[in-house]
């Protein structure tokens, strides 16, 4: 489990320790560089997987992220034209120093007999335990591509969930490993039982089939409903709106997950309603108290609430949750992100609340309360 990461010269971080938990949030205003936290470790990733690291450099462009250039990675304001990446495992760590490249999509690494201690290259980050989800993910269609190298080697639904449909086909009736994903209503020890019993919370009844279609190399996504005591036909998931196919691969992901896997997670709520948004937060807190490092970027005040009753619920210890605030001072001259970590207490309230950090809902009921 990864315990600190400190960025200096990293986009809009200037110079910057992390400490990071079983679960991290990251949330902050548009452009003020909440998504910098997670770009830093798929670089790495996705330069490790390249063969890059640790003696060549840092790809900007590649399966996880593409950055663009040297100049649109350094700080702006950086005194020093140099790249920095360091983290902390219980037994291991990586402090790696880029040079700079302004026109390259590879920046040089600075060699340095000392760059590493213990095994860090066989850490999650590193390895098959190690799940990306990115905020543009799969819309609904019929028809999935199939990867045997991500599904079956990597045990991955893919960074966009392309390959959700041919992971379930793949794993449906692979027992779930975390005791905590139990759902009551789950017949079977099942990932797929779990999953539906899971996915019924946010939309009543689903039942989701997933099915290889070996003569053309693709997977087949479908939906029924409860409907009394009998199922509906099937559904295409054009017809059954866009959370549902959304959100299906973070609750794969997520219950799929073992412990000691690491998962990044960009905006697990989007297009669910508020009650299927907090009850996504209360399966992330499960897995993060049973030993699976999850770290979140998130806009959604109902997925923080969420967590915080899953903290008061005793779901998850509250020394195993942080959240990070970034924003921006506006007077200083430097266009540096100004960060600041909350903390949430076991009752489930939040130690203190910065300017801008999910107080829009008491500011507005405040303005409407006042204008009567």
């Amino acid at each position: 489990m990864i315990e600190r990461l400190t960025l200096k010269n990293f986009k809009s971080i200037k110079d910057e320790v992390f400490d990071l938990e079983p679960l991290t949030l990251f949330s902050g205003l548009n452009g003020m560089g909440k998504s910098t936290v997670l770009q830093s470790m798929l670089l790495l990733r996705q330069s490790f997987e390249k063969h890059m690291l640790p003696n060549t450099g840092l790809s900007l462009t590649g399966e996880y992220i593409n950055i663009g250039i040297g100049s649109d990675l350094l700080f702006n304001d950086a005194e020093e034209e140099c790249i920095d990446i360091s983290l902390f495992w219980p037994n291991s760590s990586l402090d790696l120093h880029f040079e700079y490249r302004k026109t390259s999509d590879m920046q040089p690494i600075r060699m340095h007999d000392d760059n590493l201690t213990g095994t860090p290259f066989e850490e999650s980050l590193f390895s098959s335990s190690f799940q990306y989800l990115s905020a543009e993910r799969i819309s609904p269609k019929t028809i999935y591509d199939v990867s045997d190298y991500a599904v079956n080697q990597h045990r991955s639904v893919g960074s966009k969930g392309e390959y959700t449909a041919h992971f379930l086909a793949e794993h449906g009736n692979d027992p779930i490993t975390i005791k905590g994903y139990k759902h009551p209503s789950a017949k079977t020890e099942y990932l797929i039982d779990h999953l539906n019993a899971w996915m019924s919370e946010i939309t009543p009844g689903t039942k989701v089939i997933a099915k290889l279609i070996p003569e053309i190399n693709k997977a087949s996504l479908h939906y029924k409903f409860s409907s009394g005591n009998e199922l509906t036909g099937t559904f295409r998931p054009e017809n059954t709106g866009f959370g549902l196919t959304y959100v299906l691969p973070v609750v794969t992901a997520i219950l799929s997950a073992r412990p000691g896997d690491l998962l990044l997670i960009e905006n697990p709520e989007s297009h669910l309603h508020p009650a299927g948004q907090s009850l996504v937060a209360k399966l992330i807190a499960i897995a993060a108290q049973n030993e699976v490092q999850i770290i979140i970027e998130t806009h959604s005040d109902h997925f923080l609430n969420g967590i915080r009753m899953a903290v008061k619920s005793n779901l998850i210890d509250f020394e195993n949750v942080c959240a990070y605030f970034l924003s921006r001072n506006i007077e200083s001259s430097e266009h540096s992100a100004l960060i600041e970590k909350v903390r949430i207490e076991s009752s489930g309230r939040i130690n203190f609340w910065p300017k801008g950090f999910f107080d829009e809902w008491e500011k507005t009921l405040n303005f409407l309360i006042e204008s009567n």
